[in-house]
């Protein structure tokens, strides 16, 4: 379960993914008409890890019924200044990802 915000932080996203690498490739590459292409959210700003993806999704679909405020301080109970975290994750190795994204 991750959230994804934009630069202005003006959209917070909430979704689920088996694979957080390839998700995030998939919100650089920006294809499709899809709500983070047309809001340019491109920054992960909160992930939980889970090994059931039953559970994943239960999460996502509890943290996308808060109030904004909430979800806020959820983040920021682990990134107090909205921090881009690919390089935490899987540093350098990022680079490549969102490179061949941007190609």
């Amino acid at each position: 379960m991750y959230m994804m915000t934009n630069r202005s932080r003006v959209v917070l996203y909430t979704g689920v993914a088996n694979s957080l690498e390839s998700r995030l490739w998939f919100h650089a590459n920006g294809s499709g008409r899809s709500f983070t292409k047309r809001y340019k959210i491109d920054r992960l700003v909160y992930y939980e890890d889970y090994d059931d993806p039953e559970e994943a999704i239960q999460r996502e679909k509890e943290i996308k019924h808060w109030r904004r405020q909430k979800k806020n301080e959820l983040v920021e109970t682990v990134n107090p200044r909205w921090n881009d975290l690919p390089h935490e994750l899987f540093g350098d190795e990022i680079e490549s990802i969102l490179s061949e994204a941007n190609r």
